[in-house]
């Protein structure tokens, strides 16, 4: 059955949505740390949880972009910030119990970014994610140990298929090990399943636009002094973390009109 979704968000601080809930359950992971109400823009990213707007890049520098450091003016439902570079504005909805969050980007033509939504989400150790099988993605070097194979010297990331490349099974988000994994799907659309519910997570972008969904699988791997698990499914504009590391077609990129659309929509459910 459909389970009707709500959201709450905090513009004072970076626009970030503190909540996402329905059918008695609360999707977004939290964790307190006061230093996320001090942060200045430019500053190291504060991993409070909940879902962070990322761009433009995630990786790289602004760390995890230029957005979430920034107050945001406006409404929950309709809400922009100014960086540097760019505005984006927010617009938020429900349609047929689903959250719809409709994303407009102002810049120069030709501006390139990246856009996460970074997603951390409260699941128990029996969760997994599911995508179509053989998805194409990359793979980022904090996964290098758990892989079958040697990484290759100086490599960014590797291209691999879901759900298992290199004999990682990245689909299970399972109990701490002491691992850390992180990913870039190129599929636009992701389910979680965790028991009886689901989480349904997908972005719509105009065509030609890359679109991909990342995934942050901290399983007590991240950061080396105090680590905790942690599970981010971020869908994207752009296929790459860092904007800076970007090929051709990697990235969004703002067309002659000087403004970009997206949207983001998320639903849930559960088994009867």
């Amino acid at each position: 059955m459909v389970i009707l979704l709500s959201a709450r968000f905090d513009l004072a601080l970076g626009g970030r949505w503190t909540s996402l809930s329905g059918g008695g359950r609360e999707w977004l992971w939290s964790r307190p740390d006061p230093a996320r109400e001090l942060v200045l823009p430019g500053a190291p990213f504060v991993d409070a949880g909940g879902l962070e707007e990322c761009v433009p890049t995630v990786r790289g520098r602004p760390d995890h972009g230029d957005a979430w450091s920034r107050p945001w003016t406006g409404t929950p439902a309709r809400a922009t910030v100014k960086c540097d570079g760019f505005d984006l504005t927010r617009t938020v909805g429900a349609e047929a119990g689903a959250v719809v969050a409709t994303y407009r980007l102002s810049a120069d033509p030709g501006f390139r970014f990246v856009w996460s939504a970074h997603a951390l989400l409260d699941l128990s150790e029996r969760a997994r994610l599911i995508a179509p099988p053989g998805t194409p993605l990359r793979l980022y070097p904090e996964a290098a140990p758990l892989l079958d194979t040697a990484w290759p010297p100086g490599a960014p990331y590797v291209e691999g298929h879901w759900p298992d490349p290199f004999g990682l099974a990245l689909d299970r988000l399972g109990p701490a090990d002491g691992s850390a994994a992180g990913a870039v799907l190129r599929c636009a659309s992701v389910r979680v399943e965790d028991g009886t519910d689901h989480l349904d997570l997908r972005v719509e972008a105009p065509s030609g636009v890359p679109v991909g969904t990342a995934l942050w699988r901290n399983l007590g791997g991240f950061p080396d002094d105090a680590p905790y698990r942690s599970i981010g499914v971020e869908p994207m504009l752009g296929t790459v973390f860092d904007v800076a590391e970007a090929g051709p077609g990697d990235t969004a990129e703002v067309p002659a009109s000087g403004e970009l659309t997206w949207r983001l929509v998320i639903t849930a459910g559960r088994l009867r």
